[in-house]
């Protein structure tokens, strides 16, 4: 069983296992209080699932694309609990979840491979969007990034940026608000089961934060 987090778009926490599916799973929209409400899901759903923290195998952390101030909460939420634990953390790109749950009913119904296009797209802020780009899921119902994540201008992204991806035939374009950290964590024991490699353990900011550290010496006037 692993711990999921994301703190990406909203929050979501939740606990998964690979032949159970999704045990317990909570959300919250605001995109302001991570650091306030992550502690408390990660209790609702230890409780609601029945699980121990010692059953726990792994804790999944969603590295985003994100800003730079919510996305840090959930990863650090990820490592501290991970390390309390003597447990893996095991990193997720949050895009591959939005496209694995989006794609998830098309592979159930046919168990084969899925080809269709997919442009997956996350608020940036400051005017700018988050993309990543999928041409569908492969044998085993995982999907398959062929560009991103990226950041670019809303006018580029329906223009230069799927241009450059030649994509044959209509892409479909999912505009998400959040990430659900059940699809995350179900991607992350999917993967691991089929032995592919995981995300590099680096936030995917994308970006320099909106305030920077001064490392130099501070300016004093009289």
């Amino acid at each position: 069983m692993l711990l999921a987090i994301d703190t990406s778009a909203g929050t979501s926490v939740a606990i998964v296992d690979r032949d159970a599916g999704i045990l317990a799973e909570r959300s919250v929209a605001d995109t302001m209080r991570h650091a306030e409400v992550i502690g408390g899901m990660i209790q609702e759903c230890l409780a609601a699932s029945g699980t121990s923290r010692g059953a726990l195998s792994g804790v999944v952390a969603g590295m985003g694309p994100g800003p730079f101030t919510g996305l840090r909460v959930g990863i650090a939420a990820a490592r501290t609990f991970a390390l309390a634990l003597g447990k893996p953390l095991v990193p997720v790109v949050s895009h591959d979840a939005i496209a694995f749950a989006h794609y998830g009913g098309r592979f159930a119904t046919t168990g084969t491979p899925v080809d269709a296009p997919l442009l997956v797209v996350t608020d940036a802020r400051r005017r700018e969007l988050y993309w990543s780009a999928y041409s569908g899921v492969d044998a085993l119902g995982l999907p398959v990034r062929r560009g991103g994540p990226g950041l670019a201008k809303p006018d580029e992204v329906s223009t230069s940026v799927l241009d450059g991806l030649a994509f044959a035939g209509d892409v479909e374009r999912l505009d998400a608000a959040e990430v659900s950290a059940g699809a995350l964590g179900m991607f992350a024991e999917l993967s691991f089961a089929a032995g592919r490699p995981f995300a590099a353990d680096e936030p995917l900011y994308l970006r320099s934060p909106d305030v920077m550290i001064s490392t130099g010496p501070k300016r004093v006037t009289r």
